[in-house]
């Protein structure tokens, strides 16, 4: 911390809120609003919502360049656009970049940026429309992250899973429908839901829409049954 003389009297002043005090060790423990938003600049969470704010004024206002990291702590809604940047860390949404566009190109109020449902239709409509290799790449990746964590083969993912976990993984779009529905395991997987978790990932796997799918993209069926027996799973 900078120390300023402002007066005699209180010789040690805040850079940030220009507050003054008696002495250099209550200046450096004083933690006014400006200070703290500046020393949070390198946290996750705040480098996602600056990072959220840039391109909220990009796509929706048409700025040609970024805004300052002081001017996002000066802004009105930086609590707001932080508070979405701890939605995006703790969700980690498939393919952020898109979903940042998604969400400040949408249209939505940011209060309620952090809605799950929101997401959820975010899921829904990405995973409806994405290419299959896509959707196996991305399931396979989040069975192999599971297995490392937990020191299994990653084949064995839907035998060896926690319920919440699925679930979890489901809901988030994670794991494809592609999969789940094409192989026994996923389908005994499924069985041990109970009423509530097959409501949650209900709009995820609606058997209507996968089904026509399936029928539909008689190729894509194919190379996911051969991935399926390849692998043993």
């Amino acid at each position: 911390m900078v120390s300023t003389k402002l007066n005699s009297n209180k010789p040690f002043v805040c850079e940030y809120c220009h507050s003054g005090y008696m002495r250099e060790s209550t200046l450096n423990s004083h933690l006014c609003t400006p200070k703290r938003r500046a020393l949070q600049q390198n946290e996750k969470r705040v480098r996602l919502g600056y990072y959220t704010f840039n391109q909220f004024y990009r796509l929706s206002a048409g700025a040609k360049s970024d805004k300052s990291y002081e001017e996002f702590c000066k802004s009105n809604y930086y609590n707001a656009f932080v508070k979405f940047g701890s939605f995006l860390s703790n969700v980690k949404p498939l393919y952020i970049d898109k979903y940042i566009t998604y969400i400040v190109t949408s249209g939505i109020k940011i209060d309620k940026w952090c809605d799950e449902s929101i997401y959820e239709n975010y899921v829904i409509d990405l995973i409806r429309k994405e290419g299959v290799e896509s959707a196996l790449e991305r399931s396979i990746n989040t069975m192999v992250e599971w297995a490392t964590e937990n020191h299994h083969n990653w084949t064995d993912y839907f035998n060896l899973v926690s319920v919440n976990r699925a679930v979890w993984n489901i809901k988030d779009g994670k794991i494809s429908p592609w999969l789940i529905l094409n192989c026994q395991s996923g389908k005994s997987m499924l069985s041990k839901f109970n009423d509530e978790q097959l409501q949650m990932i209900y709009r995820i796997l609606d058997p209507e829409h996968w089904s026509l799918r399936f029928k539909r993209q008689k190729a894509d069926l194919i190379l996911v049954k051969d991935i399926i027996q390849k692998a043993n799973i």
